[in-house]
Parts: C-alpha cells; structure tokens; sequence
C-alpha cells in the first residue's frame, strides 16, 4: 500500500505541473523475478520515476517505452525473458531466470475510473478491493484493455466496454480471488484467449501501540517504513505526544480501562503492549482478546505473559485455545534482539510472518518460489460461476 500511495502522491504532483503520465505494473511473472504481479511504477514525460518494478535493472527501458506510450497514448504490453541471451542484460544484475511481463498504460485524466482513479479509491478507506487489469498475451503491441474494473461486495467500478460474458466471468473470479484472499491470474481463451491479473489490494497493517516509551520510538518508525496506519496509546501525557511520534497517525491519551474504547479493529489490525506498566498491559490485553485480532504482542519475558493470561483466567475468563494462538510473547522473532531497534526490528519481522502465514525462517531453506504462485489458470468457459 505504501507504494501505492507514494505514486499517488506523485500522479497529484504530476498533474499539478501539468506533466503526462503513464503506469507500469508487473501483471505477470514465470519462474524467478525481484518483484511479482502488482509492482507498480510511475512514469512521467519527463523521466521522472516512482516506484518500482525490478531491483532497477528493468526500470531504463521501461522507461523508454513509457514515454513512447504517453506519446503515443496507447498502452503497451512489454515483456522480459531474462532466460533469453537477448534479454539476459536486464536481469543479469540480480540473476533473475524468469519472465516478467509488465503493462504500461496512459493516464487518460479525461477518463472517470483511470487506473490511478481506481488506485485513489483503493486507499480512501479501510476496505480491500479487488482491481482488474486485462492483457493480450498474443497480441502485445496491440492496444490492450488495461486496469478497468475494481469489485467490492458492494459495486463494481469501471469502464469495461468489452462483452458482457467476459465482464461476467471477471466479476465472479474477482469474487471468488476475494474470499479466498489471495490474487489470480486468469486466462480466458473463449475470449480471445485474454488474460486477467485479478488482484488483491488489502488495507494497511493497523499497528496500534499500547506504551509510548522510548522502545516504541522505533517501532514507529519501521511501520512508517513500511506505510502502516500507526496509534500509539499511552496513559502520561508527556510520553504520547506529537514531537516524540511525528510519524504516528493517532495518538490517544487515555486510562488503561478506556484504551480501547475509542478504536475501529478490522481483520488488518494488529497490536503491540509495551507500556512498562504491568497492570496497564492486562488491563488492556483483557479489552483487546475478545476483538480476535490475529496478533496480539506482550513486550518482556514470557513468565509476564503467562502471568496475565493466569489473572485473566482467575477472573473466570474462558481462554481457549484458538484465542491464545493470537498472543505472542516475548515479542519478535528469534534475531538476537536485544537494544531497542533490534527487538522493534524483530517485532516487525514477526507481525509480517503472522499476517502472511510464514514460519520467519530461512528462505534458503525454502522450496519453491520465493513469492505466492501466479501460475496463470485456464477457464472452464462451461464451468457454473452462479
């Protein structure tokens, strides 16, 4: 999301100026690349790049041919085979052996839902959306359907003019890449054998912060790094100020019976207790458990934890299981973690591993891909989608 944002922020600079642009995304990937489907880049007529679609080795010529597209105004399908001596040059500097296809579209500014229209609803608010983009495999130099419909449970935007069987079968792939909460590749060939990168835009990581110590100063400034929604909630007003956390974007001066309160907790949602303060922790550890998040971090040793859960329970509260899968302490993965950074660092780490069902280990010893399979399906065109 963080990407996301700094290219929206750079299309609203852009337009200011009166610059053209055009949008590069990685809609598809087979075998190794440095980013996967949904990497994306800003290109404006003058060069000017934000974000990123390679470790930097595509970026030059992608470049060439954005400018071409905004030119030309006509978007371009360009693909890269770095297991091809011809195109080995590009990925040689990260030893990339795949094949990266990547859509560059005009920003049609005219248009209601452009792509970077699309991508402003996907972070007005708190809810995930899925966002479609439409490409011609066989047929790249041919002007391609591009970003052109976004899908909630709620609507459907965009300016699909294509058939309405194909828009069909979008909506409802989009529906089903929605519930099962991951993106997918499509290809349609009863439809001009067309391909759809069907993606998941989730919200931010909500990292709300229970302790507005000196640790937490840290912590704050990895998930600003990273584009998380950040609150911290402290009881000391000289602790949970602006000037101690810039980068916080709530800051609740609150009693530990009240902390809660006054929050909105959605599936994104995570929180940290490192208040110092061991009854202001359970105080609010007993609020945050029936919300369900699905990380719930206790700062200190693990006999700490264990001892609020046990004061928890002699109050005649059920724990079961399921609800103490979701309560990690000590926090953080395994690093060595010992000055404040470290542990922030490690805290970090482990939140991201949990909300993307990892383990945190070695990915040398991983098997397989380093990223989530792509591999783009074929459609039943019989198949039921009621």
């Amino acid at each position: 999301m963080k990407e996301i944002n700094e290219i929206i922020k750079a299309f609203d600079r852009a337009q200011a100026e009166g610059k053209k642009t055009a949008l590069a995304t990685v809609v598809q990937v087979e075998g190794s690349s440095y980013r996967s489907p949904g990497a994306r880049m800003l290109i404006t007529e003058d060069g000017e790049l934000t974000g990123a679609i390679s470790g930097g080795c595509l970026e030059g010529d992608a470049l060439r041919k954005a400018q071409l597209v905004i030119f030309q105004q006509q978007s371009m399908l360009v693909t890269y085979d770095t297991t091809d001596d011809d195109d080995a040059k590009f990925g040689i500097g990260l030893g990339c052996n795949g094949v990266i296809h990547i859509l560059i579209e005009p920003i049609h500014i005219e248009q209601e839902f452009h792509p970077l229209s699309l991508l402003k609803i996907c972070q007005s608010d708190r809810h995930d959306r899925m966002l479609v983009t439409v490409y011609d495999l066989q047929n790249k130099r041919a002007p391609q359907i591009g970003t052109c419909l976004m899908w909630t449970p709620h609507h459907v935007l965009g300016t699909w003019t294509g058939s309405e069987d194909l828009k069909l079968l979008l909506v409802a792939k989009a529906k089903e890449a929605f519930f099962s909460g991951h993106s997918l590749i499509e290809n349609f060939p009863q439809h001009h054998q067309l391909t759809a990168f069907i993606e998941l835009i989730n919200a931010p990581v909500s990292l709300v912060i229970v302790g507005a110590g000196n640790d937490a100063i840290p912590l704050v400034e990895f998930a600003d790094i990273l584009g998380w929604e950040i609150t911290v909630i402290d009881g000391r007003a000289d602790y949970a100020t602006k000037t101690r956390f810039p980068k916080a974007n709530n800051l609740i001066l609150s009693k530990a019976d009240k902390a809660v309160a006054s929050l909105s907790w959605d599936k994104r949602t995570v929180a940290v207790l490192m208040t110092h303060n061991y009854h202001y922790d359970l105080t609010v550890l007993k609020q945050l458990l029936p919300l369900k998040l699905r990380y719930v971090g206790v700062l200190g040793p693990k006999k700490k934890m264990m001892k609020m859960l046990d004061a928890i329970r002699n109050e005649g509260i059920n724990l079961r299981e399921e609800d103490l899968t979701r309560v990690f302490g000590p926090i953080g993965l395994d690093i060595g973690a010992d000055a404040p950074e470290e542990i922030a660092l490690s805290a970090i780490a482990e939140i991201q591993a949990v909300l993307e069902g990892k383990k945190g280990t070695f990915l040398r010893d991983k098997k397989g891909p380093i990223h989530k399979d792509t591999s783009t399906r074929v459609i039943n065109p019989l198949h039921n989608y009621s």
